[in-house]
């Protein structure tokens, strides 16, 4: 996973599945799968104005859509600590 602050006063995310994932039915499948679990975090943190690029590793193919959740939500939250660090933002 990439991320940069933006100026736009919003988050954008965006999904690099690449051929070694699979085919296009399968890379299409992630691509609905990543989008979906990080929906709620979108949802919770609206105002946050970052770009976040992540990347699909094979695995994520025959993952259980519970774990792919719960590993992406662990890295978004990684991602918003430092934001909130920087704009010397204490959350809460």
């Amino acid at each position: 996973m990439y991320c940069r602050p933006n100026r736009l006063g919003h988050p954008r995310i965006g999904f690099s599945v690449s051929t070694k994932v699979g085919g296009a039915v399968v890379r299409n499948t992630v691509k609905r799968r990543l989008r979906e679990a990080c929906g709620e975090w979108l949802y919770s943190c609206p105002g946050e104005p970052v770009d976040i690029v992540v990347v699909a590793r094979p695995e994520a193919a025959s993952a259980v859509f519970a774990d792919l959740r719960d590993d992406l939500v662990a890295l978004l939250a990684t991602v918003r600590a430092p934001l909130l660090e920087d704009r010397h933002v204490t959350p809460g």
